[in-house]
């Protein structure tokens, strides 16, 4: 089920990113407003995307980033690569 929604996700942002840009709006003289209409459909889709991530962080924060599940190779402490870190961040001497 966590990879399905994994994958939802993604899909999601992909779809989020490429329409961000309203490039079949380009050339086009259409004025709403006083303010041209690939500039609305700016505004509105970064009001979406911008609902769209309050929306992840409520239900999907940390899908795919996890280390503790079966296939987790850090050791307890460490990194993945089996290095320890310091409290500030910085590799231990």
């Amino acid at each position: 089920m966590r990879r399905i929604k994994l994958g939802l996700w993604i899909a999601v942002a992909v779809a989020l990113a490429g329409l961000a840009i309203p490039w079949f709006l380009w050339g086009s003289g259409s004025v709403v407003a006083s303010l041209p209409v690939w500039l609305w459909w700016h505004v509105g889709w970064m009001g979406l995307a911008s609902i769209v991530f309050w929306v992840f962080t409520r239900r999907a924060w940390g899908i795919g980033i996890d280390r503790t599940g079966p296939d987790s190779s850090a050791a307890p402490g460490g990194t993945a690569d089996g290095t320890r870190r310091t409290k500030s961040g910085g590799e231990s001497p």
